[in-house]
């Protein structure tokens, strides 16, 4: 009987798995089994072994999709012998020994980051701000990602762990032209330096949401690559 690969996806900041929740139903309706990995942003070792429980839970050869920070993500718990392609979406890639925040500071601040407010030990996306971050969206969809987002600890881009999936498993990057959360210019740096099959479109942080048939292509092909 021929298998099929299974899909894991890892959430960034200001978000949660539903954010893949215009992908999930039609990759489950193809046959694939799928999961959200539901991480608490509260530091990268707990995050990346929350996403690597994920791929333990699904079977056969799996694609992990990142998106934004759930890049680094997938760079870490990537190297689990089972994964075998890497969807980047508008995301970071961090080389071994480089944070998170290294690989931010190489580009300009985004305008997002004006638009923050740390309360609580957690860094909280202001409703000011959620246009730089989703506003290609219609507005009652922008409200519902701020209500659903996930809120990081202040340090989690400057924290590290080993892993930088990327140098051994093919990947694909989704390029957001638009984005005014994770600089475009950083995103495709990053997708030249990793080497990936790169798909560019005219989006917000948040293609998943606002150009989902886009990102399906790119998820189906890389999929296609490890179907049995």
């Amino acid at each position: 009987m021929a298998t099929k690969a299974s899909i894991v996806f890892a959430h960034g900041l200001w978000a949660d798995g539903s954010c893949f929740n215009k992908l999930i139903p039609a990759l489950q309706a193809e046959g694939r089994e799928v999961y959200a990995s539901q991480h608490g942003l509260d530091s990268l070792e707990g995050d990346v072994a929350c996403v690597t429980r994920a791929i333990n839970h699904v079977p056969g050869p799996v694609v992990l999709v990142g998106h934004s920070y759930g890049g680094t993500l997938i760079t870490k718990a990537g190297t689990h012998d089972r994964v075998g392609a890497l969807v980047y979406l508008a995301a970071l890639a961090p080389d071994e020994g480089e944070t998170t925040q290294d690989q931010q500071d190489k580009f300009p601040t985004m305008p997002v980051f004006g638009h923050l407010d740390v309360t609580d030990g957690r860094i909280w996306l202001l409703e000011s701000g959620i246009g730089d971050f989703c506003g290609d969206l219609p507005a009652a969809e922008q409200k519902l990602v701020l209500a659903t987002g996930a809120v990081p600890v202040p340090d989690l881009f400057a924290q590290q762990v080993p892993g930088t999936a990327w140098r051994t498993t093919p990947s694909w990057y989704v390029v957001a032209n638009n984005d005014r959360t994770v600089n475009p210019d950083l995103q495709r740096a990053t997708a030249e330096r990793i080497g990936a099959t790169t798909h560019a479109v005219d989006s917000s942080h948040v293609p998943m949401l606002s150009h989902p048939d886009v990102v399906l292509d790119v998820i189906r092909a890389a999929a296609k690559t490890l179907d049995g």
